[in-house]
């Protein structure tokens, strides 16, 4: 028997089959026209209402979405920041008392770390005393100066006596020689006229001299008396520094706050400048690092919705304060230089700052904690 043949050969088997799939559509089609509904099972029905409510809800979310979207702004890269004072002392030496602990809270004033003043003190006295020391000082150099001036004014006296006393020779003199050479006076006159004019102008010259010794006294002494002057200013100044410096062995708060990485111990001996804590002040605020392209509608005065990983239930209201004048690269330590090299246009942050428009010391908000502020644009 050949192929062909054989394919046309149909076996009751296959007859069977076919017959019970004619009947059971046939039965299916008669339903379908008796009632005039789907018999179909339910989940083939939910293959196509739960894709169609999905799509109609996507298409509601969506809209939801891009009306909130034009009319706030939100970003994830913004933190909670506050100024934090970090304390180092302005002396050397070892710690011999401290009144503080991490976390204490401290008051503006508060006495916090006392260093050893010991070496202040002496250093202290001994420039006490070299100031006293340089006053006498000044003492004897003005009484040098009155003692210059009597001399001055003695030189000045003997010069007008020395001089009268000198014309008085030379006339004197003049009348002997003529009388002299007329042979009315005697050789013996005539030669104490000479021996007193010579006398009298030795005098003179002698009190010229003094003058101008006294003269060189006095200027000695007034020189002296600036230089002593100098001194002591120096002396007074070195005073000054010292009580600063003694008084810098006591360290006060310069601010309310809590005490924070504290590194001091009782007994350390501590460089000046080195760190020793930092006071972190109950003041707070967020700084949101907006994409520059979402700062088209922001500006100042903007309410703003707060929320902090550390209180998920909450939203804390605040509003813009400010927006930096710079991008954040620009502002950095090293600013990007896009003129050289090739250049990739990247997307900029701007820092914007976002105080609180409540109380929010009752929660435990600190510097460096991660924030999601939603800004109000329009």
């Amino acid at each position: 028997m050949s192929n062909e043949e054989n394919k046309n050969i149909v076996k009751p088997e296959d007859e069977d089959i076919k017959q019970q799939k004619e009947q059971t559509e046939a039965e299916k089609t008669s339903e379908e026209d008796d009632d005039g509904e789907d018999h179909r099972p339910s989940y083939k029905k939910k293959r196509v209402i739960v894709p169609s409510i999905t799509a109609i809800l996507f298409f509601f979310i969506g809209i939801y979405f891009m009306v909130h979207a034009l009319h706030f702004q939100s970003t994830d890269d913004a933190f909670v920041e506050g100024h934090i004072v970090s304390v180092a002392p302005r002396v050397s030496g070892p710690v011999i008392e401290m009144l503080i602990d991490d976390n204490k809270p401290v008051k503006k004033g508060d006495l916090l770390i006392v260093i050893d003043p010991s070496d202040y003190e002496a250093k202290l006295a001994q420039s006490k005393a070299k100031l006293a020391e340089a006053k006498a000082t000044l003492n004897i150099s003005e009484k040098d100066i009155t003692r210059s001036k009597s001399g001055l004014e003695e030189s000045t006296h003997d010069i007008a006596s020395t001089t009268s006393k000198l014309d008085f020779a030379k006339k004197d003199y003049k009348r002997y020689s003529s009388m002299y050479k007329e042979g009315i006076a005697s050789k013996q006159d005539f030669d104490s006229s000479k021996t007193a004019l010579t006398v009298a102008k030795s005098n003179h010259n002698s009190a010229i001299e003094r003058q101008k010794a006294a003269k060189a006294m006095l200027d000695s002494a007034k020189a002296k008396k600036e230089a002593t002057l100098a001194e002591i200013q120096k002396l007074e100044a070195e005073v000054k520094t010292d009580e600063l410096n003694l008084s810098y062995t006591k360290i006060y708060a310069p601010q309310d706050g809590l005490i924070t990485n504290r590194t001091v111990e009782l007994g350390n001996y501590l460089q000046t400048a080195q760190p020793m804590f930092a006071i972190v002040p109950e003041k707070v605020w967020v700084v949101a690092n907006f994409k520059e392209t979402q700062l088209t509608y922001m500006k100042a005065g903007q309410p703003v919705s707060i929320k902090i990983d550390t209180y998920p239930g909450k939203k804390f209201k605040g509003k813009v304060d400010s927006i930096q004048r710079a991008t954040g690269a620009k502002a950095s330590l090293f600013p990007p230089e896009n003129a050289v090299g090739s250049y990739v246009k990247i997307v900029q942050r701007v820092p914007v700052k976002i105080v609180f428009e409540e109380d929010v010391s009752d929660y435990n908000i600190v510097p460096g904690m991660s924030v999601v502020p939603e800004v109000k644009v329009r």
